[in-house]
């Protein structure tokens, strides 16, 4: 018998500013911060559509951005409402990049949190038509 995979159940961050990565979590991609367990390390649970998916967890020292050393190299979360998303991008002055992939039906919306992790938000390619991207 084998296993299936069926979804990302969560994204574990390592990260020296846990009040800025929660706040910026829920500016930008509308994370609400809610329950977890009481672990003996700080950190916050960041829930979409009522599934805690971000995992922050508060260490005193940033990890390194050393490519030699191993790190998160992206995730990708599966949304919709393009046009919100980019005008609160736009708003928010965050740099971002599109990556069409007709292959799998997504546009890529590319961004970086604060503390410089890869993120790419996937929307249906449906969602991009009549835009000039």
């Amino acid at each position: 018998m084998t296993a299936t995979m069926k979804r990302l159940d969560h994204v574990n961050v390592l990260t020296a500013n846990l009040d800025g990565m929660t706040e910026w979590y829920g500016r930008v991609l509308g994370m609400k911060p809610g329950p977890r367990p009481n672990f003996a390390v700080p950190g916050v649970w960041l829930y979409a559509d009522g599934n805690p998916i971000v995992h922050l967890i508060g260490v005193k020292t940033q990890p390194s951005a050393d490519p030699k050393t191993v790190r998160l190299e992206h995730f990708a979360i599966t949304a919709t409402g393009l046009k919100a998303m980019l005008a609160r991008l736009e708003a928010d002055g965050e740099r971002h990049f599109f990556r069409p992939v007709p292959e799998a039906g997504v546009l890529q919306v590319n961004i970086t949190d604060l503390d410089g992790n890869h993120i790419h938000v996937d929307f249906d390619l449906a969602e991009a038509e009549g835009m000039d991207i």
